[in-house]
């Protein structure tokens, strides 16, 4: 027997076009769960469902941010045993130089759309009893902050203390609610025009364990949260950093 196997489970990923996303919906597969991938690429997504082992995954090409559009696909989207909810985005701005637009922009795809999701998911019915939803949060925020992070950290907070109100509401239901919160993990979020390699390569040989984490390493512990080898697991928050938020 293996606690850890999503075999015979519908999971729908978000944000699976790339980085932490498409490692979940990859590892997802690999455990047996049929895939549902979602993102806003079509291109990018067919690559993530050409990269799924198994038979039975589809696509759905969707912006989480646009309501109406997310009320339409709900019909599309089976019963399902789990959600991993990984689409999200960053911004590196000081905080006097954030404007209300940059802060709206960061809530609405980190934080509100995620949530609503689920929100729309428990009310059209499609969570199962027994099922898990899983949001990737970070540890910005949660844990720590760092300089020019205010609004990306804010977005994550409100995600992570949302999460573990939701863990009590559907308790009853037995829905389980858990958060991931990763370090710096490579992706392309954290390669931007203002970060060299050289930045990137000191700020990674700073870190305890010496690297950032790859995406297939945050994928683990998402599986974990989604599988059954986690029954007992909910409203916790699973840090996944290198050590980086206790030095």
């Amino acid at each position: 027997m293996n606690p850890f196997t999503l075999e015979g489970k519908n999971i729908l990923v978000t944000g699976a076009s790339s980085g932490i996303g498409k490692a979940t919906a990859i590892l997802c597969a690999e455990m047996g769960a049929k895939v549902i991938a979602l993102g806003r690429d079509r291109q990018r997504l067919v690559e993530t469902l050409d990269s799924l082992t198994g038979e039975g995954h589809t696509i759905m090409v969707l912006d989480l941010t646009d309501e109406k559009a997310v009320e339409t696909a709900l019909s599309e989207i089976p019963a399902l045993d789990g959600i991993a909810n990984c689409a999200g985005i960053a911004c590196m701005n000081p905080f006097q130089f954030v404007s209300q637009k940059e802060m709206e922009t960061l809530l609405a795809t980190n934080f509100v759309a995620p949530v609503m999701l689920v929100n729309r998911l428990l009310n059209a019915k499609k969570l199962q009893k027994g099922s898990s939803v899983v949001f990737v949060s970070s540890i910005d925020g949660p844990r720590v902050v760092h300089a020019g992070n205010s609004a990306y950290s804010a977005s994550k907070s409100a995600l992570a203390g949302m999460a573990r109100n939701m863990a009590i509401d559907l308790a009853s239901k037995r829905i389980r609610v858990n958060c991931v919160l990763p370090g710096t993990t490579d992706t392309a979020m954290i390669r931007t025009d203002n970060a060299t390699e050289e930045m990137l390569h000191a700020t990674a040989k700073s870190l305890p364990l010496k690297r950032f984490a790859r995406p297939d390493e945050i994928a683990n512990a998402i599986v974990f949260l989604l599988s059954d080898a986690s029954s007992y697991v909910t409203g916790t928050e699973l840090v996944i950093d290198g050590g980086s938020s206790i030095v």
